[in-house]
């Protein structure tokens, strides 16, 4: 080596690709801390995890100068929608003719008449506010769905074993099926409401919703038979892989509602399959990481330019979904009095929302651009809200 000749350390060039990769694993490693904070704290992790996705779009928008709505410069979306097709998989799954027996007519109508009373004050409150139609239906669809977990663990915790309580359980059992099946239909109605070939929207209708269960019905009829023909291990999670990716891949490419198409590809298996526990419990074991990855994703898709023009939305959406739930319990104590005495806040009591909630605003995001970031920020800020201010109205009902 010469004089002139200096040493260098060797290093490639710091690209996006790079730069994706290393944020990756710095949020998983954020999450095992928000996980053991939310340990410690009692708070949600799932709020946890979305403010730190608001903080990846803090750095992103306002250090580094970069618009916001693109966290990873895109690789975030094929991360969220493998994340929502395991949810939808694994919701579909609970959905067993046994299980539906067992849950009986009384959850049916309590939950049926909770979930359409606070659909029609959200969604007639809010066109009566002066806000969009778009905004108004998708809202009022996103508001049916709950976090079941979050409702879950209070009532396990608390030891409760009143009709109220089982009630409360059975309801959230399937809460979150009745809001991806109302939220199609919703999109759907969209789509066909505001094109201007009545014709052709009814058509593309009619095939987001019926080519969901036929691409639902190619993936899980084989599957079903597959599964509990494979040993348990490593073939049994090639092929709960193999699932999730070819549901997230086809719905994408035939644009149909991929939350459907999981959940009823999920049934499927569950009631055909003698041991279909194997590919779910696959599944779960993968679950959380892609998980991590939504919730903190969809915390960095907002845009924080528009926070202040969502505050209003965010009140409102917030304030009536609240009073549907309330008017919901009280309806739905009132037709069910003769079988059972419920408490009249119990609608209260289904106020959580997580996962499923910000997948949704995310899909409408996709599909009305001109409403996404509104949607999108209103969705996260009062997931976060209802996150925190969920326990403690569980905890009030079952009092």
């Amino acid at each position: 080596m010469t004089a002139d000749e200096s040493w260098q350390w060797p290093m490639a060039e710091f690209t996006i690709e790079t730069a994706g990769l290393i944020l990756l694993g710095v949020i998983l490693s954020l999450s095992i801390f928000a996980d053991a904070l939310a340990n410690r704290t009692r708070l949600p992790r799932v709020s946890l995890l979305v403010l730190v996705g608001v903080g990846v779009a803090m750095v992103q928008q306002w250090g580094l100068d970069q618009p916001g709505g693109q966290p990873l410069a895109g690789l975030s979306e094929p991360l969220i929608h493998v994340a929502l097709v395991m949810v939808a998989f694994l919701l579909g799954g609970e959905l067993t003719f046994r299980r539906l027996r067992n849950i009986g007519a009384l959850i049916m109508l309590l939950s049926l008449t909770v979930l359409m009373t606070g659909m029609a004050v959200v969604g007639v409150g809010l066109l009566l506010l002066g806000f969009p139609l778009v905004v108004a239906v998708s809202l009022a669809a996103i508001s049916v769905a709950t976090d079941p977990a979050e409702i879950s663990e209070t009532v396990h915790e608390r030891g409760d074993t009143r009709l109220r309580a089982r009630l409360l359980l059975g309801i959230v059992a399937i809460d979150d099926a009745w809001g991806i099946l109302f939220f199609g239909l919703a999109m759907a109605l969209l789509g066909w409401r505001l094109a201007g070939d009545g014709t052709l929207a009814l058509l593309q209708a009619s095939w987001e919703l019926g080519g969901a269960l036929v691409l639902g019905a190619i993936v899980g009829l084989p599957a079903a038979w597959l599964t509990g023909r494979l040993k348990p291990g490593e073939p049994t999670q090639v092929e709960a892989i193999a699932v999730i990716l070819l549901l997230a891949g086809f719905s994408l490419w035939f644009e149909v509602s991929a939350l459907l198409a999981a959940m009823f590809a999920g049934a499927l298996v569950a009631n055909l399959s003698s041991h279909h526990s194997r590919s779910f419990n696959e599944i779960e074991h993968i679950e959380w990481p892609f998980l991590v990855f939504f919730f903190v994703f969809s915390g960095a898709s907002i845009d924080l330019s528009y926070l202040g023009s969502a505050i209003w939305l965010t009140l409102a959406y917030i304030v009536l979904r609240l009073s549907g739930r309330y008017l919901g319990g009280v309806l739905g104590g009132y037709l069910v009095r003769r079988q059972a005495s419920l408490p009249h806040d119990i609608g209260l009591a289904l106020t959580p929302q997580a996962g499923i909630a910000m997948g949704m605003a995310l899909l409408v995001a996709e599909r009305f651009p001109d409403y996404g970031t509104l949607m999108l920020s209103t969705v996260v800020v009062s997931t976060v809200f209802f996150e925190l201010l969920g326990p403690f109205l569980v905890r009030h009902v079952l009092r």
